[in-house]
Parts: structure tokens; C-alpha cells; sequence
């Protein structure tokens, strides 16, 4: 399974939520925290939650693969987001509790500039020709991420635009064991993805070090979940806690209807990242024939390091490790 098209602006929680007057310890220094309730949310019953398709939620930053100078191109997830003065105004708005009025924007001054190769998210509504910002006051979007690029190293290096392949981690063929290959990146098309590794997000998966820095692409939807709860709050914290396949960031639902409905161990008040996490206690095998591209690889690079492993298993993402 694949996830189409660009970034939700928000993905619902499967229950109700509710606002504590606690430190979070998702956001440091937000003074509360977003935790689930034992209700269904609306939104999850209406998108026929029972039918959906649990997968997990791997923990790293959204990309998207689309067309871009004529080739299939990665682009890195960018908000755009209002400056300062508007800020102020819309949070003065936001705690006024003001609910009968509407907060307008002023879409030519309210916002920072972004490039001009920036794209809004499709979800975004359109007036008068000119994007909406979300309920949060931010414009989900994109930017191509370009060859070399010191702004955005990170997702550049799990991509070759010579050969137009990208590195991707998803399920081998065999029952129980992962896969890291190169995939063709029109292969990828109109997809979203994660990116995950060593400096994304205190790197939960332990891949690479500071000094072997190493990032993947997992395609959204890619890990279904074999054997989920059942959809009581119960349940789901037993499984979370209990349950080698628990042992995850979170749970997300693809309806029926194209509907993503999320759940984070945070909502559950539970901590995230863990030590032992269930995508690194599982065997991974590397299949990369060089043979196949006709270009040369930079020594550096991490496609020249993984194939140099083609054929190769570990016992897990932070058990491989690169000839220096």
C-alpha cells in the first residue's frame, strides 16, 4: 500500500481528544498535552473506520515524489507561515474564544515567502486564485529537493537523479524480513513518503552514526499491521504496551474512501521514542546490483556503501554498518 498524493493538512486522532493542563512531553515547552478520550471520533466512524487498513506510523519527515524540470523529482515537505505581526493577530484571535467570528487573512502580507518553485499540499483550498491557510494558520506545501543540496543534504543522499532511483526501505518478498533497494523514482510518482535515519528526528531506528550518517525513504502505508487491537482504548494501550508489533510510534488507518485517521502513543499519554522499536527487531537484507545503472556512483555516497552490501543480511537497521 501507498499513499497518493501530497500531505494531509491534518489527519484526525481515531478518538476524541482532550487538552490537559500538563507539560507535553511530545513539544518541549508546550504547557499541555492532546490525549485521547475513550470516544470514537466522528470523522474515523463516518470514514468507516472498521474497515479500514492499520498500518505503522514510521516516525521521520513527509516527502513527495512528483514531476519537476520534465523527471520525477523528490520534493521536501515546507510550510508556509505567517509573519510575525500576523501571528501575533491570529493567536490573539485563537485565545479571544471568539468562535462566531472568522479570522481573515490577508494573503499577500500576512505570509513569509517561500521559493518560487514552492507547491501547496492538495488539500489546500484555493480563493481568488490564491492558496488558504489551514486551521493552524500554516499553508502545507513542497520544494524540489535539488542535487547537492546543503539545505535539504539529508533527503538529497537517498537519491540519484543520473540513475532516477531513490534508496528505499520496505518488505522483502520473504515473511518477516525487510528490504533496503534502490526503486526507480517513477516508480514513486504521486506517492508520499517518510524520511528516516540518523539526523531525523533523534533517529528512533538507531541507523547510521555521526560519523556513517545513514537516511531511507519508506513509503507511507508500506507496513501493515498483521495483527492490530481492536479499536478500544484498552485494548490499544495493552497492545502498545504488550506487543512486540506495539513497540511502534503510532497507528494509522487508510479507509476506504482515501480518509488517513491516526493514533499516537502520545494521545495515550505513553512515551515515544523507545528503546527496542518493532521495525528495528526485524532482519533486513540489502539488494542492490549496480550492474543495473549505468552511472558511477560518488565513493561517498550512500548508494555506492549499500552497493558494496548487495546480498547482505543484519539482524536489524542499526546493525548495518559500511567499510571505512
Amino acid at each position: 500500500m501507498s499513499r497518493k498524493g501530497s500531505v494531509q493538512q491534518k489527519v484526525p486522532c481515531l478518538f476524541v481528544t482532550e487538552v490537559k493542563e500538563e507539560p507535553s512531553a511530545k513539544r518541549e515547552r508546550q504547557p499541555f498535552k492532546v490525549l485521547a478520550t475513550e470516544t470514537i471520533n466522528q470523522k474515523a466512524i463516518d470514514a468507516d473506520i472498521y474497515s479500514a487498513i492499520p498500518t505503522e506510523k514510521v516516525d521521520g519527515t513527509c516527502c513527495y515524489v512528483t514531476t519537476y524540470k520534465g523527471q520525477p523529482y523528490l520534493w521536501a515537505r515546507l510550510d508556509r507561515k505567517p509573519n510575525k505581526q500576523a501571528e501575533k493577530r491570529f493567536k490573539r484571535f485563537l485565545y479571544s474564544l471568539e468562535d462566531c467570528k472568522e479570522f481573515i487573512w490577508n494573503i499577500e502580507e500576512d505570509f513569509k515567502p517561500v521559493p518560487d518553485c514552492w507547491i501547496p499540499a492538495k488539500e489546500i483550498q484555493f480563493s481568488n486564485g490564491h492558496p488558504l491557510p489551514d486551521e493552524n494558520g500554516h499553508m502545507p506545501g513542497w520544494v524540489p529537493v535539488e542535487k547537492n543540496s546543503k539545505q535539504y543534504c539529508w533527503h538529497s543522499s537517498v537519491i540519484n537523479y543520473d540513475a532516477e532511483i531513490a534508496l528505499v526501505l520496505k518488505h522483502h518478498a520473504d515473511p518477516g524480513l525487510l528490504e533496503i533497494s534502490p526503486v526507480p523514482l517513477s516508480d514513486l510518482l504521486e506517492q508520499t513518503l517518510e524520511l528516516i535515519g540518523t539526523n531525523i528526528n533523534a533517529n528512533p531506528y538507531g541507523l547510521g552514526s555521526k560519523k556513517q550518517p545513514v537516511h531511507l525513504l519508506v513509503p507511507h502505508g508500506a507496513f501493515e499491521i498483521k495483527n492490530p487491537p481492536a479499536l478500544k482504548k484498552n485494548d490499544i494501550l495493552s497492545w502498545f504496551e504488550g506487543c512486540s508489533e506495539g513497540k511502534v510510534e503510532g497507528i494509522v488507518w487508510h479507509c476506504n474512501d482515501g480518509c488517513l485517521i491516526k493514533l499516537h502513543r502520545h494521545h495515550l499519554g505513553l512515551r515515544w521514542p523507545i528503546t527496542e522499536t518493532y521495525l528495528n527487531s526485524q532482519p533486513v537484507v540489502i539488494s542492490f546490483n549496480r550492474t543495473k545503472y549505468d552511472c558511477d556512483f560518488e565513493p561517498k555516497s550512500v548508494f555506492h556503501h549499500f552497493s558494496k552490501l548487495d546480498g547482505q543480511r543484519f539482524d536489524g537497521l542499526k546493525d548495518i554498518k559500511f567499510d571505512t
